[in-house]
């Protein structure tokens, strides 16, 4: 047994603490996510959501989003990045690269990662079927359910997923980490902007990066699992160390 503990130590130590890491951060995420959603279907959180979205609207006009008006203009253009075209546009272009460098099983593990993380927003609308917010006007507009958010998670999803492949493809650290903050912002960027237009609820976008990070955590986690014993492809064209 001790022989055992010690194999699965060394195994870990070999393997360094990213699996431990990785596993606190998917199961924290799945765990914040899980409580917003009893929290939302039971409506406690319906004063805070309130709260936060009246207070980017200016005072005594809840019609008006906060700021000049080509803050809500640029707030479009940000939020757009999250929409479905830009993502699959950017999935067609990431799997164009990894099929023309031959890295068959890094483009068929992004493909089924993106789709499935697709899936699972579009299920998760269904299950939960939260109406839009009808607080304020909405500036852009929207068709399907409200929680979690759609573009909060898919832009986590399609964001950092790519932006974990495109990392490995880097020689240095401080290239890998300033390409993952950017991966981490626009993500962040977009789902402000889905509040900030009136057609999601704060705790829609909290739950959709919460769900997003997991997912996409976790495909970054099987891939580099992978990629380190010779199933996949890495994206530089050589298996991981």
């Amino acid at each position: 047994m001790i022989a055992r503990i010690q194999s699965l130590v060394a195994q870990v130590r070999d393997q360094g603490w990213w699996v431990l890491g990785a596993v606190l951060l998917i199961g924290g995420a799945l765990q914040a996510f899980a409580e917003l959603a009893d929290e939302v279907e039971d409506g406690e959180t319906h004063a805070f959501d309130r709260r936060v979205m009246l207070a980017m609207r200016e005072p005594g006009d809840s019609s008006d989003p906060l700021g000049p008006s080509w803050l809500e203009f640029l707030a479009r253009d940000i939020t757009a990045l999250g929409g479905t075209a830009v993502l699959v546009l950017l999935t067609l272009a990431a799997l164009g690269f990894l099929l023309l460098n031959r890295r068959w099983g890094a483009a068929i593990f992004l493909g089924l990662s993106m789709a499935g993380g697709t899936l699972l927003s579009n299920a998760l609308k269904s299950i939960f079927d939260r109406p839009r917010p009808d607080l304020v006007p909405h500036a852009v507009e929207v068709s399907s359910a409200s929680f979690p958010s759609g573009h909060a998670m898919l832009s986590a999803v399609a964001y950092l997923t790519l932006g974990a492949l495109v990392a490995e493809t880097l020689p240095k650290r401080r290239f890998r980490i300033y390409l993952l903050l950017w991966a981490v912002f626009l993500t962040l960027l977009v789902g402000t902007t889905r509040v900030y237009l009136g057609v999601h609820w704060p705790t829609d976008v909290l739950a959709g990066w919460c769900i997003g990070a997991a997912w996409a955590l976790a495909c970054a986690s099987v891939a580099y699992w992978m990629q380190r014993r010779g199933v996949i492809e890495g994206v530089s064209g050589h298996t991981l160390p």
